[in-house]
Formats: structure tokens, C-alpha cells, sequence
């Protein structure tokens, strides 16, 4: 039988722009290397419940970058100039987002693998 391709891996590949910030002296882009976490689940098979568990991780994600761009662009047009006051609501929010989703994800695994050992 074919092992599923667990698609949820490909985001540890995100983690090698922090290659980039290495090689440049940029060290922003270091904060990519959170998404290594994501290597773990190459051996995670996706069955219903896993992707249940994702699918409401990101509806919870998305909730949150929706809510937190407003007051974060209210926020960032006060202490900022609007040339730079958009771009960093907006990479505030989709930092916002991918914190919630790994979050989410991390609490929701725990209480899927809590409840089965009762069982």
C-alpha cells in the first residue's frame, strides 16, 4: 500500500529562507526557521481526523488575521508613516495567522492523542 503524501510538510520548507538571512546579514528572515516544525508531519499519515484537525486550525487562522488586521493597522498607521504602515499591518496579521494555526494544531493534536488514551 502507498504511504499518503502528508501536504502539511511542504511548509517546513519555508524554513530555508532563513538560509537566505544567513547569507545576507538580513537577520529578520530567522524567524523562518520556526516553520522546521512542520517537517514532522512528512511522516504523518493524513486520515480524516487529521484533516479535520487542520481544517479547523486554519478557519481558526484565518478568523484571526481577518480580526487582528484592523486594530494592527490602526496601530501601525499611528506609530508609522502609510508607506510603511501597511506592510507591516499586513506581515503582523499573517504572523498573527501562522502563531494561531500552529497553536491550534499543537492544542488540538494534544487533546486528539489525551482522548485516545482513555480508550
Amino acid at each position: 500500500m502507498l504511504h499518503k503524501l502528508n501536504y502539511l510538510g511542504f511548509l517546513s520548507l519555508l524554513a530555508l529562507i532563513a538560509v537566505l538571512g544567513w547569507t545576507t546579514g538580513n537577520t529578520g528572515l530567522y524567524g523562518f526557521l520556526g516553520f522546521a516544525y512542520y517537517f514532522r508531519y512528512f511522516w504523518v499519515i493524513p486520515d480524516e481526523l487529521f484533516l479535520l484537525t487542520v481544517q479547523k486550525s486554519a478557519t481558526l487562522a484565518f478568523m484571526a488575521e481577518m480580526i487582528l488586521l484592523v486594530p494592527f493597522m490602526f496601530a501601525s498607521s499611528c506609530l508609522y508613516d502609510t508607506a510603511q504602515a501597511i506592510p507591516t499591518a499586513f506581515g503582523l496579521s499573517f504572523a498573527a495567522a501562522v502563531f494561531t494555526f500552529t497553536a491550534a494544531l499543537i492544542i488540538l493534536e494534544w487533546k486528539e492523542q489525551k482522548g485516545s488514551e482513555n480508550d
